[in-house]
Parts: C-alpha cells; structure tokens; sequence
C-alpha cells in the first residue's frame, strides 16, 4: 500500500489511462491542461484558441459543454482540428446536464462529469435529514443515469474525469457529511465504486477547491481511501478560481506543488483569470521543478506520529516576542524598501531589526556559548537539517528566548525542513522556526511558482513561523518580500491584503472576466483582510466562493447577482452598475474604509 513519504520525492503509482492517442498515469510524465474560454458554438474563434493552447504546450484541452448543443460544437470543433494536424484530445466539461455527457462522450475523447450535479435531488426544497431509504434511493437514481453514460463511454473508447468541487457537493451529501473533505471523498468513492461494478477503469480524478490547505488534505484522504481499496486512478489537480498575476500563481503553486512534491498527481491545470495559454507555461515550470526532487537524497526518519496529513494542525511554538505562539508568521526582508507591505523585521549585517529599531543578533550553529552568554530578549540560531542533533535540540529546549532560522541545504529542501520539524515534534521542543531559503532565479514568476511549492508546502503542514525569502537574481526586494506575503496568504496562515477568488473563466463566462476583476481590484485592493469572489457564472461560483466576504457572480449576459457570503442579496443587476452596487455592499456591512 503506497504512502506518502514526507522526506523523500516518491510518485504514487497508478494506473495508465487512454485519452485518445495520449496516455497518462503510471510512468509517463505528469500531463498539463488548460480550458478555452471561448463560446463552444463559435467554432471558429474555439478552433484557434485550442491551437493557440497547443502550441503553449497543453497535453489536453478542455471545453465547457453546457448542454446538448455545445456538446455537438465539440464534435465540430474535434473534426476541425483533426483536419488541420492537431491531436491533442479533447475534453467536454459537464455540470448539470447528463444528456449533453452522452453525447459529449460519442465525439470527444474524455468527458468531465461532477458528482455533486450529474443527477438532481430526490428531496429538492426540503432542509431535513434524509433518512437511510432517501439516502438509498438517491444512490438509486444517480446508479440508473450514470451506467447508460458508462456504456456509451465504453463502446467510444472514452475516458471520464470524475471531478468533485468544493462548494457544488449535492444537497445529500451536503445532508449527511456537510461541506467537508470527507463529503468530498463520499461522493467520488460512490461514482468509483459504481465504475468497478461496471468494469470501468478508464478513470481520472479531481478534488477541487479555492481552499489550498482543504484541496491537499482531501486529496491526500482520497488517495489513502482508494488505497484501502486496492484503487489507483490518476489524479487530476488544479486549485479552483485562484485568480490571476501574482496572486493565482502563487495559490496554484501553493496547492498543486505541495502535492506534485508529496508524489501526488498525473495531470495538472493551472486555473488563471487570463488567457488560457498563459496557465501551461506556469503548469509546465510546476511539473518540471516537481521532478527536479527525483534525484534528492532520501531521509532515513520516521514521521512523527504527532503530525497528521489529512488535517490542518499549526505546530505549537514558545512566544518569543511577536515570534511563534499565537502570532501570525513574520516575514524578514534583506533591506529597507518601498514596501506595499512592511515587513516585520529587516536583516542588518548579521542581525535582525524590528520596526521599532531593535536590533538582535544571529548566531551560527558553531556559536553554542555566546547564545547562552546572550542577554537580548531575542537570539536567532541559523541552521540546517544536517546540523540538528540531540545536543541542539536541548539548547533549544532550555533557551526560551530562541528562534531558528531554517536554512535548506538539500537539493529537496522541503523533505529536508519537514524532517527538521517532524524531529522537533518527536522531541516535543518548541522553539520557533522561520523558513528561510535563497533562490538564483532571473524571472519573477519562476521565483513565485518555486518558493510558493517548497515553502508553501510546509506552512499548509502546520510547519514555520515566519518566512525569509532571498534571491540572487535581479528581482527586486520589495517584489521578493510581496511573493512571501502571497505565500503566507496562499497557505491561509497570514491574512495582508484583499483576497480575490476568480474563476479562470470560460465558455460559461457571462462577463469580460480580466476587465471586471481590474475594475474591482482598482477599486478595492486597498481593503486589507477582505475576500472577493468574482465568478462568470452561477455553475460553480456560490459554491466555489463560499468562504468569501463578498460575491459577484454572473446571472445572465450583462447581469449580476451580488452575494454577502453565501446569500444571494440582490439579483440581475445591469453589469454597468454592479461595481459600484459591489462597493455601496461593502460600505453597508461596515468594511469599507477610504
């Protein structure tokens, strides 16, 4: 039964699945796809944005398939770019209606279904628990659509991603596990469990969410249930409405890196709010940082059986003044700079200053007696895996005012950090860790997808205090230390700015997604601590932004609904003044401030 091991890259075996000429899963690479966000039924203008997608490198392209019409376009669109050289499969992405999945599945070469809407509920309107027989007869019905879609897919050689979405799981398993990851893992193992009936294996998977830190742990309980059940079906991964710039690179990093590096993962897709061929280069750097980790030296350590994978637990550290204990992670910068955000501490010479202008010192590892000697309220002790013994891990535990900064000196320094923190934890030592890594990078979004996937990885672990993040490179450093504020608030462990969950857009798009998310962000980014969901459609976007303060979704060609967390609070509102009614909302529930 494979496992993930924290301290060694190890790729989950699983199972090759066909896609017309593609094959993915087992040995072959880890796939990258994007989705169009062209009208299905503009043949024309979806033919040239799938070629435009292609030649960024894309493995698979993707459509939304709303409905039996544009599920024909696919097939349009499939011989067009058949008769012009292109073989790359095709994907018809289904939400809601099953019937444009049989026909989708004769014409393309995977169909996208979600679980949480293949099939309507049996109890619609009515809040109540559903007892057992309810429960069965819902099975029941979903069992009686979804087989005749499996013989359709078997007879056209058609592969089927079963794609669960946080925020769209159906009323019943809403009812019975509510909107948690377990849910999640309920209602894919159902559609599984119906597919090994039915000798189906032409099978990927996908458990999405904007959420980083729940997207990693329902994967992880995923894959150790169909473990458990002798199932090995490639998964998908992809963070939903992550958004677009910095930001969604460095969410989409935070979230898929950390699987990809835990083995996890045979296709990604980077979901932007730009154009679709701007997410392969970003996918294709993920992937090829990811196996970088192949030739890393392995750890001979046992995980700590304090630390769970499957949920989100911060590591319990000593309050060194704004360090550790109920503090938010801190962010140390190199020097002084025009800082969007001010860092807490800046490091001067060989020492660490705070705002106020205190200055502490950092000691080596080589400096045992003048840490001891030391009477600053703070000392910083900078140090690597290699050099952590028995004897360190006492002066940790008997200097109460130390910090480490936590150097990587492995080729995959998250293995090597996580076995630093998982010996901390096995030695029950509280003493607080700042991660601390230096990158060579020239290109600022390199710098974004690499630090993102190793130091996201850990803080989504419960792991680090703070974060100093170097670079060699030419990158400025007042944009180095915004990437390690977006780290922080990607891994939902430090919360600076306005927090924008959009959809990459696409067919379904009721709005110009790029035009829209500028004019809002225009207008609201000075807003610190806020989260705006901008969704083009109502398919995934009140489940999808769930957790957002704010929500404006799109209700129809150039109308808005606009939504205070969950409630839809005022509808159809003409797109020309539904910025400006989003603010007027804002303003109304008192977070708005000039």
């Amino acid at each position: 039964m494979w496992r993930i091991n924290p301290f060694k890259y190890n790729r989950r075996p699983s199972q090759e699945v066909e896609i017309g000429n593609l094959l993915l899963g087992g040995t072959h690479p880890v796939r990258v796809q994007s989705m169009a966000n062209t009208d299905t039924n503009d043949i024309e203008n979806s033919v040239a944005q799938c070629e435009r997608i292609v030649a960024a490198g894309a493995d698979l392209v993707r459509f939304t398939t709303q409905g039996v019409r544009e599920a024909e376009s696919a097939k349009l669109i499939h011989n067009t770019i058949r008769e012009i050289g292109l073989t790359t499969p095709l994907v018809a992405d289904i939400h809601f209606n099953a019937n444009a999945a049989d026909v989708a599945a004769r014409h393309v070469e995977k169909v996208r279904i979600n679980p949480g809407n293949y099939v309507g509920s049996v109890k619609i309107g009515d809040s109540s628990d559903y007892t057992d027989e309810e429960f069965e007869k819902e099975y029941q019905k979903i069992r009686a659509r979804f087989i005749p879609f499996l013989d359709i897919c078997k007879a056209n050689n058609t592969a089927i991603r079963i794609g669960v979405n946080h925020g769209s799981l159906s009323e019943r398993m809403m009812n019975r596990f509510g909107d948690t990851p377990q849910g999640m893992v309920a209602s894919c193992m159902e559609f599984l469990e119906i597919c090994r009936e039915q000798n189906f294996h032409n099978i990927v998977i996908s458990m999405k969410t904007s959420n980083t830190v729940m997207m990693v742990h329902v994967v992880r309980l995923l894959v150790d249930e169909m473990e458990k059940k002798d199932m090995h079906y490639p998964l998908h991964l992809g963070v939903t409405e992550a958004g677009d710039g910095e930001d969604g690179r460095i969410k989409s990093s935070v979230g898929i890196g950390t699987l990809l590096l835990d083995g996890i993962g045979d296709t990604i897709r980077v979901s932007l709010s730009e154009e679709p061929e701007a997410e392969v280069p970003v996918a294709r750097m993920l992937v090829e940082y990811t196996e970088l980790r192949k030739n890393g030296t392995e750890i001979n350590i046992v995980p700590s059986q304090k630390f769970s994978q499957f949920e989100y637990q911060k590591r319990e550290t000593n309050t060194v003044g704004l360090i550790g204990g109920d503090n938010v992670p801190v962010v140390i910068a190199h020097k002084d700079g025009g800082f969007a955000t001010l860092p807490d501490f800046l490091l001067v010479d060989n020492a660490v200053k705070n705002t106020n202008g205190d200055v502490y010192p950092i000691f080596n590892t080589a400096q045992v007696n003048d840490i001891i000697d030391s009477s600053a309220p703070v000392n910083f002790l900078r140090m690597c895996y290699s050099e952590l013994n028995s004897d360190f891990i006492q002066l940790m535990k008997s200097q109460p005012n130390l910090v480490v900064l936590l150097d990587a000196c492995y080729v995959n320094s998250v293995s090597e950090m996580r076995a630093f923190f998982h010996t901390l934890l096995d030695a029950d030592c509280h003493t607080p860790v700042i991660l601390s890594k230096t990158y060579r990078e020239k290109n600022l979004q390199d710098l974004q997808i690499k630090a993102a996937a190793d130091l996201g990885a850990l803080f989504v672990d419960g792991f680090g205090d703070g974060i100093f993040l170097q670079n060699t490179g030419d990158i400025t450093v007042e944009q180095i230390t915004s990437v390690a504020f977006g780290i922080l608030q990607a891994s939902r462990v430090r919360t600076t700015k306005t927090e924008y969950i959009s959809c990459p857009s696409c067919g379904r798009t009721m709005f110009n997604l790029q035009t829209v998310i500028a004019r809002i962000k225009a207008r609201t980014s000075h807003l610190k601590g806020l989260k705006i969901g901008i969704m083009g459609c109502i398919v995934n976007g009140p489940g999808e932004m769930a957790d957002a303060d704010y929500g404006y979704v799109g209700a129809g060609r150039g109308k808005i609904s606009l939504y205070k967390k969950k409630e839809c609070v005022e509808r159809n509102i003409p797109e020309e003044n539904a910025v400006d009614k989003l603010i007027d909302l804002i303003k109304v529930h008192g977070d708005w401030h000039d």
